[in-house]
């Protein structure tokens, strides 16, 4: 355990690079995150899936969990709950460590500040009035370490009239323009089938806390860097936005999940199910049409360009509609696949082939006290040299051990008990003879 680093965090001069990749010698190399400590206060699902990937990484990700709501939200969510732990809390907290803490009990504060004192950065995902009030920016931290980050990821904002409002997914890709842009143009706007406004918000405070770490390295002094769920949404409307800002140009929804602008870009209707093409190039048409025994369509000028084919996107969308309509879709598959860029419309339990996430180092499988054998998917990035070793997320409290490595004694950890660091004691009722 570490109680402060200072030799670490001082500027060193570049360091030489070794004359052989390890990772093309078959030498392993430590985790590239491995000194690296994150106090995070977070729960539910934004904040946790932004650290989930720093501790896949290697980063030490300790939960500060609030004893009185009996810890993160999501460890009650069902299905596969048991207690205080759950398949869903699984999914965003494996390998951290956690600290039942109570942050608004002096004696829990103490605790807090010093591990403030041994770490990088402290992150959040609460609301936006929240950081300020249980101190947590870098105006009342920063006189702690004063090379701490404090990483706030809200709802709207810190700074926002909506600081105080709630954040939560669906409002969000609501709010932002998501929904209206998904689905089809004759039924309702409609949301992801997954979280990706949280998803997004958190991979964002990730990114920000690692900037902010870099910063603080090279310059010796931490700073505030806030996110939040909202403009990461915004910030992913991207080119529609563009178009939008630029040119006045309205992106509409489009049937079969179509592409606004490129077609063929869209799902397409087989004889058993459904297929989806991306004819992103020039090239890719050619080959499709090729492919689809309609070279005929190639030499048609309504087809002739990306502009063109936009313009007559119903005429050749007719056209391609009926011929894929006569095949199924691993014939379609077989003949175009490698030739356009073609794939089958699966389902979430064919993606989950636990062989073929094993085959993609993709397979994340490790045995829980509670839950039994807890199978999900695994960190999406290759590092040369290092395989992650997945690791169970932590029970409520488990890790109180870790302010032994802060310079408390065990005795001074049961008199912060007692002075209710880590929550209200519950007395000990001795059972009858």
């Amino acid at each position: 355990m570490r109680s402060s680093r200072p030799s670490r965090r001082s500027p060193t001069p570049p360091v030489p690079q070794p004359k052989a990749d390890p990772a093309s010698t078959g030498l392993s190399r430590k985790a590239p995150l491995a000194d690296l400590r994150i106090i995070a206060v977070e729960q539910f699902g934004a904040g946790p899936f932004g650290t989930l990937y720093l501790s896949d990484l290697g980063a030490e990700v300790i939960k500060i969990e609030d004893p009185a709501s009996g810890g993160d939200v999501s460890r009650f969510i069902p299905p596969g709950d048991v207690g205080t732990d759950s398949l869903y809390f699984e999914a965003f907290n494996r390998g951290k460590k956690s600290v039942a803490l109570d942050l608004k009990n002096s004696a829990g504060r103490e605790v807090f500040e010093r591990l403030v004192a041994s770490a990088d950065a402290v992150y959040s995902n609460l609301r936006g009035d929240q950081p300020e009030r249980l101190g947590l920016t870098y105006a009342q931290l920063g006189r702690i370490n004063p090379r701490i980050v404090c990483v706030a990821l809200s709802g709207y904002g810190r700074k926002m009239p909506e600081a105080e409002f709630p954040g939560y997914d669906a409002l969000v890709q609501a709010e932002s323009g998501w929904a209206a842009l998904t689905g089809d143009p004759a039924g309702p706007p409609t949301k992801s089938g997954l979280s990706l406004a949280d998803y997004i918000a958190g991979l964002t405070a990730a990114l920000a806390l690692l900037a902010g770490v870099i910063d603080a390295r090279r310059e010796g002094r931490g700073r505030d860097l806030d996110t939040n769920l909202y403009d990461s949404a915004l910030a992913m409307l991207s080119y529609p936005a563009t178009w939008y800002l630029s040119s006045g140009v309205k992106s509409e929804r489009q049937p079969l999940s179509a592409h606004p602008s490129i077609v063929p870009f869209q799902f397409f209707e087989t004889m058993d199910g459904h297929i989806a093409v991306a004819a992103a190039k020039e090239k890719f048409f050619g080959a499709l049409v090729a492919g689809l025994d309609l070279r005929e369509l190639s030499d048609d000028p309504r087809f002739g360009s990306f502009a063109a084919r936009s313009e007559h996107r119903s005429e050749l969308l007719e056209i391609l509609a009926a011929r894929f309509r006569t095949r199924t879709t691993e014939a379609w598959v077989s003949r175009l696949r490698g030739v356009v860029p073609i794939g089958a419309v699966r389902s979430m339990e064919q993606a989950l082939d636990p062989a073929s996430l094993a085959e993609r180092q993709m397979l994340v499988d490790y045995s829980h006290p509670g839950l039994g054998r807890v199978r999900s998917v695994g960190l999406p990035v290759t590092v040369g040299g290092y395989t992650p070793e997945y690791k169970r997320g932590p029970r409520l409290g488990e890790d109180t051990a870790v302010l032994e490595g802060l310079g408390y004694s065990s005795a001074q950890i049961g008199a912060l008990a007692e002075q209710g660091a880590f929550g209200p004691r519950i007395p000990r009722v001795t059972p009858p003879n």
